[in-house]
């Protein structure tokens, strides 16, 4: 069983914070590049697509086990879980997306789609920033807040495309 530290080790905390982040820019990246120079180079960009994706699994255990063997965490242990467990999520969803382009025998990519991987580089490139300065929590809230309100408004934006997407596919299997 591993040490269990009484003294909270804030830096450690922050550095892989900041590293998740960092993959997560990369990862994203590695998106719009497999978008954009489509279908050049398809399996090698899937490929590290999913080698950063097992990056983000390492560094979310590693974050898991280090809140697991601290008894007093620089901030709430539930936040630092959540906050690990969606940092994670990002790198699985831009996965399962270039998993998809590649499995699905996709011809070419759609401009929506090429929006949305542009989109989330944006975004990961906001999430880095806010999670540095998350630290010491220097002008974090502010720039946290503003960029959550953001992000749910785009999110809300996509969700929304989704659902006319699934409404005209019923309209289409109804009528073919």
């Amino acid at each position: 069983m591993a040490p269990i530290n009484l003294i909270p080790q804030k830096r450690e905390f922050f550095v892989l914070y900041n590293r998740a982040a960092a993959n997560i820019v990369e990862i994203s990246q590695h998106l719009v590049d497999l978008i954009e120079h489509f279908p050049d180079g398809l399996a090698d960009r899937v490929r590290e697509v999913k080698e950063l994706e097992h990056e983000g699994d390492r560094l979310t255990h590693d974050l898991v086990d280090l809140v697991n063997r601290t008894f007093v965490t620089p901030f709430d242990r539930d936040d630092m879980y959540r906050l690990a467990g969606v940092l994670d999520d990002i790198c699985d969803y831009v996965d399962e997306a270039a998993g998809k382009i590649a499995t699905y025998g996709v011809k070419e990519i759609r401009e929506p789609a090429r929006g949305q991987a542009h989109v989330i580089r944006r975004a990961a490139d906001k999430l880095a920033e806010a999670i540095g300065l998350l630290e010491g929590f220097k002008d974090s809230k502010h720039v946290l807040i503003r960029w959550k309100d953001i992000h749910e408004a785009l999110e809300e934006a996509v969700d929304a495309c989704e659902k006319a997407a699934n409404v005209l596919e019923a309209i289409l299997v109804k009528n073919r």
